[in-house]
C-alpha cells in the first residue's frame, strides 16, 4: 500500500508541476490535474480504509474503484463546465486531467491486483 501511495504522490507532484508550466492555460490545467490527483489520493485512502478488511477485500476494493470512478465522472463534468464558463482552455483541462488519470488508474489497478494476490484463491 505504501509503495502505491508514494508512487501516486510522485505522479501528482509531476502533474501539478507540469500544470504550473502551462502558461496562460495554467488555471485550467491546474484544475484538471488537481482533480485527477485529489481523487487518486482519496481513492488510495479509501482502499486503505475499506479494502483491508479480512472479509472480501477484493470486492470492497472493486467497490471503491467503481465509486471513485463515478466521483471522477461528476468532478470532470463540473470542472469542464467551470473552465468553459470562465473562458479557460478546455483542452488544457482535459489533457491535464486524463494524462495523470491513466497513470493513477494503473497504480490503483496494481493495488487491486496486489490485494487479490494477498487474498489468495477461494477454497
Amino acid at each position: 500500500m505504501t509503495r502505491h501511495f508514494l508512487l501516486a504522490v510522485l505522479v501528482a507532484a509531476l502533474a501539478l508541476s507540469a500544470a504550473l508550466l502551462a502558461g496562460p492555460a495554467s488555471p485550467a490545467a491546474l484544475l484538471g490535474s488537481g482533480i485527477a490527483a485529489g481523487t487518486a489520493l482519496a481513492s488510495l485512502a479509501a482502499f486503505r480504509a475499506f479494502a483491508r478488511s479480512p472479509s472480501k477485500p477484493l470486492q470492497r476494493a472493486l467497490a471503491v474503484f467503481v465509486a471513485m470512478f463515478l466521483v471522477r465522472l461528476v468532478l470532470v463534468a463540473l470542472g469542464l463546465l467551470h473552465v468553459h464558463r470562465a473562458g479557460g482552455s478546455v483542452v488544457a483541462f482535459v489533457v491535464a486531467f486524463f494524462v495523470p488519470y491513466f497513470a493513477f488508474v494503473a497504480i490503483e489497478g496494481g493495488l487491486v491486483h496486489a490485494l487479490g494476490r494477498r487474498a489468495g484463491s477461494p477454497a
